[in-house]
């Protein structure tokens, strides 16, 4: 029988749009008391059909429990400790429930990787009821993100068979990108305090109107 994607992938739609408006909201909500926010922005998106064919491909026996990454989001902060931040916010709430959590952050994987990831189960509510669907959720600072979207990029191109040279700069560039978090983590409230002085009134303004981050991406690793 020939699956109906459409209305498998619509509570997926659904959910991943509800929690960006949930997890925006949570950063409005601290910029308007003029408090740092620990979430810098968030993107997200739902796996193409071609990418789930491809896993299917690879036996994945029951797609909606096994592929845990159909409803994908991802949560940019500045600086490493607003990591535990955000994950302290998402354990509080009552909209969602953590199924399990992976950190590549203080585990870093041999490529240099590094994200906190985060699997939710999530209620939707759909003409038909509830439906309780899994969505992951990806936390790392800006200079992990760069570091990940260029690494998933060129491992499109090799399909992960770097060259030599290519293979020793990403560890270059893997350990340039932590020390850059480290660096800033020292600083970290310095830069706080001066760019809550820099322009508050229209950081909320900007919010209250829109943001950058309502372009997604689709680079999820």
């Amino acid at each position: 029988m020939t699956m109906d994607w459409e209305q498998f992938l619509d509570p997926y739609i659904q959910a991943v749009g509800e929690l960006k408006i949930k997890l925006r909201g949570i950063r409005k909500q601290f910029r308007k008391q003029n408090r740092h926010s620990p979430i810098e922005f968030v993107t997200g998106r739902v796996k193409s059909v071609a990418s789930i064919e491809e896993k299917i491909a690879l036996r994945v026996e029951n797609l909606a429990q096994d592929m845990q990454d159909i409803a994908g989001l991802r949560v940019m902060v500045q600086f490493v400790d607003d990591v535990d931040e955000v994950l302290a916010l998402l354990r509080h709430r009552s909209d969602m429930t953590i199924v399990s959590e992976r950190d590549y952050i203080r585990n870093r994987k041999h490529s240099g990787y590094r994200s906190y990831h985060v699997i939710i189960s999530y209620p939707v509510d759909t003409i038909d009821g509830r439906k309780e669907i899994l969505a992951e959720i990806q936390i790392r600072t800006l200079a992990m993100n760069f570091w990940a979207t260029i690494e998933h990029s060129l491992n499109y191109k090799y399909q992960g068979n770097f060259p030599e040279e290519i293979k020793l700069r990403l560890e270059n560039t893997a350990r340039m990108a932590y020390e850059l978090d480290e660096e800033m983590r020292k600083i970290r409230d310095d830069i706080r305090d001066a760019q809550l002085l820099f322009d508050p009134i229209n950081r909320t303004l900007k919010d209250s109107v829109g943001n950058s981050d309502d372009t997604d991406e689709d680079l999820f690793g």
